[in-house]
């Protein structure tokens, strides 16, 4: 399981690295003039990949807490209060 989630979080970092990429480009674009169609096409690119890291990490959470569910090694959360909390995070990314 472990090696899993450390691929996992390996996968998120790159796709954050390469938001941090488109980022660094409509910045760039703005500064010298592009058109403002490039921009916001590449500006939906990175809160795209963003998005996408987001949901991967909740989702490799989810997965963990499903693990320790399963292993009983619960934190003391109540499932309703860890429910809540973890649709919270979902509806964020929203």
């Amino acid at each position: 399981m472990e090696l899993d989630l450390a691929a996992e979080l390996k996968s998120v970092l790159n796709r954050l690295r390469r938001a941090q990429g488109q980022i660094s480009g409509v910045i760039r674009m703005i500064e010298e003039g592009r058109d403002c169609e490039d921009v916001v096409t590449q500006l939906a690119a990175a809160s795209r990949a963003l998005d996408r890291a987001g949901f991967a990490i909740i989702a490799t959470g989810l997965q963990q807490c499903l693990t320790d569910m399963e292993n009983g090694n619960r934190s003391g959360e109540d499932p309703d209060e860890m429910r809540a909390r973890l649709e919270k995070l979902f509806l964020s990314l929203a």
